[in-house]
């Protein structure tokens, strides 16, 4: 798969802001078919996993003190905030200033040794690495695509302090609903640049489909056991 849409090379090779028309699925926005979706199958998945959430919180409170759930302020369509969900995978009341560093490094693309994400921050419980490893963390989330912040598949929703860093053509993937999981996710998730990633999720904000979505959400599975692939 290109990692943006063919008038957008220049993206990767540091060029200008993505340019021409967006195609006709992403001109018809979410109104469509895609909030039935997300309604259909998110709740189908919140009934079927009540069981897992309900270990998952047990291990969380077990684990550390603190509550089960961690809620952080994300960026949602045109850059209205929201309050994303999320188990607790760190020691309460954590400083954000280690993933700031992280952020900075990550969009200068400067190497830390661990990656954007890191399963060997101090601030991370032992719990906590088990749930990022299989992004079980992230299950929460499903209630954000009930209350319709999120959808199951579009871009990583981003933080505030992280536009800073941001070129003006990143700006495109805030047109739709942020997701659960993407193009970036099944295309390599931590180990592909911030330069990379953003491109991937332009493309999706412009060619986004049903069918291009039915094949995310296949593949997010075997991406969650490092089983990348790269759709075309």
């Amino acid at each position: 798969m290109e990692a943006c849409p063919p008038d957008a090379q220049g993206v990767l090779d540091g060029g200008a802001a993505p340019t021409g028309e967006r195609s006709v699925a992403g001109r018809l926005g979410d109104g469509t078919w895609k909030r039935p979706l997300d309604l259909v199958i998110a709740t189908a998945a919140t009934v079927g996993l009540m069981p897992l959430i309900a270990v998952v919180a047990l291990m969380v409170r077990i684990d550390s003190r603190g509550p089960v759930f961690f809620r952080q302020e994300r960026l949602g369509r045109d850059g209205r905030p929201f309050r994303m969900w999320k188990f607790r995978s760190m020691y309460h009341n954590s400083d954000d200033g280690r993933h700031r560093d992280a952020a900075l490094a990550w969009f200068a693309a400067q190497s830390n040794g661990h990656g954007y994400k890191s399963l060997a921050d101090p601030r991370i419980t032992r719990v906590g690495r088990f749930l990022r490893r299989t992004s079980l963390d992230e299950i929460p989330q499903l209630f954000n695509v009930l209350s319709g912040d999120m959808s199951l598949v579009g871009p990583r929703p981003a933080i505030a302090y992280e536009l800073a860093h941001y070129q003006p053509w990143y700006f495109e993937r805030q047109r739709v609903k942020p997701g659960m999981t993407g193009l970036w996710q099944v295309s390599g998730r931590d180990t592909v640049s911030a330069q990379d990633m953003m491109a991937l999720d332009v493309r999706y904000v412009r060619e986004h489909t049903l069918w291009l979505d039915f094949r995310i959400l296949v593949l997010t599975v075997p991406a969650l056991l490092g089983r990348y692939s790269v759709l075309s």
